[in-house]
């Protein structure tokens, strides 16, 4: 019996039977989003090779062709300049497309052949769309010196060394370089933009990354908040300085040229600093970033925190409520990651402090989380992970009870605190009472998770019983700690992730 018609498989249709309008509505899906982003905001590399997706479909035959080739513009084709490009060949026989030069191998050692090939490619400005340049620093300036006039296309211009190199080695952009279509401006040991006709010029900026910025240039508050002004639609700003600058000198330039500009950046979503406290300070007492739903700052070299602005601010931002802090302590410094909610993975706020002793990493989070503590009352789940240090003597093996107090006092309403092994000692001395009322320190603790095998019944006896007997009765579980290896990434101590 033959099946029913209704249920028949409907006849194949040859691709080629398609009318242009369908194969151009299949063609535009098929193009990579060039600046696809991830969860934190950076762009994803793997962009780069897919903007070649066009290249074999023109081989397919003569419709094909034509049509792609006759839609360039609404396709967003572009030719790419990278690793064994003929570039002069390429130029020669090809439409006059957009340029993506992107030399970002870091392991690729540039030719004599292919630098020429870059040289070439920047002459023709009015094309390039986007420039990517991740080689050392003496082949860095003699590229960079090609752009010294208007590139009226350019879009994307990352420019860094493979790696920081020497203080000192700092590259400069000319200062007749515009690029008023700029929208990813992204720079590593560059000397700052600020102020400059590049910057002044890319009013649709929405993402600007400066790092490892030397401290010595001088960037006052007030000129990056002119700068700033002028860009409505940024929505991520990175900011990392090389090395640290005394906040006595921060201190004095504010002296002497105070803040006088207030601005709101009313699309920032991303905020990332690295630096000292005094410069931080100034700039979230005058900026207002009402989207702003992840911020990030790393203090360096620093070991005693004044930071009432930071507090101001974090309170004003709506979108950085947390429910769950993480603590990573961990040999060259400590980073605290703070959670929308229990369940979600991106961190929402993210504090790292660079010291390598516990004491010291203690203290410091003490400090600044004193200052947040109005900002932490809805945290209702605290993790401490641990990662062994390295010790340069004994008196630094143990945090002071008093500092450990300090910072657990800033989460009055966590009802959950998972506690990794390398601390469940130090934990259990500072939760030990000394005749004070049971209520003093994590008043609202329901629960403590405590890996398995570590003795947590004997090691917090005292405590689970003063609380019991106080009418604040606890729950001791012992379980895989949930802070696992894989969850952090940490790249020589310089930068810690959170990743899930």
């Amino acid at each position: 019996m033959s099946k029913p018609s209704s249920l028949s498989k409907p006849p194949n249709v040859p691709i080629h039977n398609l009318d242009d309008d369908s194969l151009l509505s299949i063609f535009h899906l098929c193009r990579p989003n060039f600046f696809e982003e991830d969860e934190y905001g950076k762009l994803l590399r793997s962009s780069w090779v897919q903007e070649r997706w066009w290249y074999q479909l023109v081989k397919v035959c003569r419709r094909w062709r034509s049509l792609i080739l006759g839609s360039a513009s609404h396709l967003g084709l572009c030719l790419i300049c990278t690793h064994g490009t003929p570039v002069a060949d390429m130029l020669a026989h090809s439409p006059p497309l957009p340029l993506i030069i992107h030399h970002g191998d870091k392991n690729h050692e540039l030719t004599a052949e292919e630098e020429e090939g870059i040289m070439l490619a920047l002459q023709h400005r009015d094309r390039v769309r986007c420039i990517y340049l991740k080689k050392p620093v003496p082949c860095l300036r003699k590229l960079i010196k090609a752009m010294d006039d208007r590139f009226p296309m350019l879009e994307y211009l990352h420019i860094a060394p493979p790696s920081p190199t020497i203080q000192g080695a700092r590259l400069v952009l000319p200062s007749t370089f515009e690029a008023p279509r700029l929208r990813i401006l992204a720079l590593r040991q560059v000397a700052s933009p600020i102020g400059s006709p590049l910057l002044t010029s890319a009013v649709s900026l929405v993402r600007l990354s400066l790092r490892w910025m030397d401290p010595s240039t001088n960037l006052y508050p007030n000129h990056l908040f002119q700068a700033l002004s002028l860009l409505p639609q940024l929505q991520n700003l990175v900011m990392r300085f090389s090395s640290p600058v005394p906040n006595r000198e921060i201190e004095g330039q504010l002296l002497r040229m105070p803040i006088v500009t207030h601005i709101t950046l009313p699309n920032l979503r991303t905020f990332d600093f690295r630096g000292v406290s005094a410069y931080l300070e100034p700039l979230l007492s005058h900026m207002n970033a009402p989207l702003l739903d992840f911020l990030s700052y790393k203090f360096l070299d620093q070991l005693s925190f004044s930071v009432p602005h930071l507090g101001q601010f974090v309170m004003t931002s709506a979108n950085l409520r947390s429910s769950r802090v993480m603590f990573l302590f961990y040999h060259l410094g400590v980073a605290a990651f703070m959670h929308r909610s229990v369940s979600t993975h991106s961190p929402t706020l993210l504090c790292h402090v660079g010291c390598n002793h516990l004491d010291w990493q203690v203290s410091s989070m003490a400090q600044i989380f004193n200052v947040l503590s109005p900002f932490c009352s809805v945290v209702v789940d605290l993790t401490l992970d641990y990662r062994s240090h390295t010790l340069s003597s004994e008196r630094h093996d143990q945090a002071d009870r008093t500092q450990w107090r300090e910072l657990l006092g800033s989460f009055g309403n966590v009802e959950t605190l998972r506690v990794h092994d390398g601390l469940v000692g130090e934990l259990s001395r500072c939760l030990a009472l000394d005749g004070e009322p049971a209520s003093e320190i994590l008043p609202g603790l329901k629960t403590l998770v405590c890996p398995m095998g570590s003795c947590v019944d004997k090691t917090f006896a005292t405590f689970v019983h003063d609380r019991e007997a106080a009418g604040l009765p606890i729950d001791i579980i012992e379980d895989v700690f949930p802070a696992g290896k894989n969850q952090y990434r940490i790249e020589g101590g310089a930068r810690v992730e959170y990743i899930g």
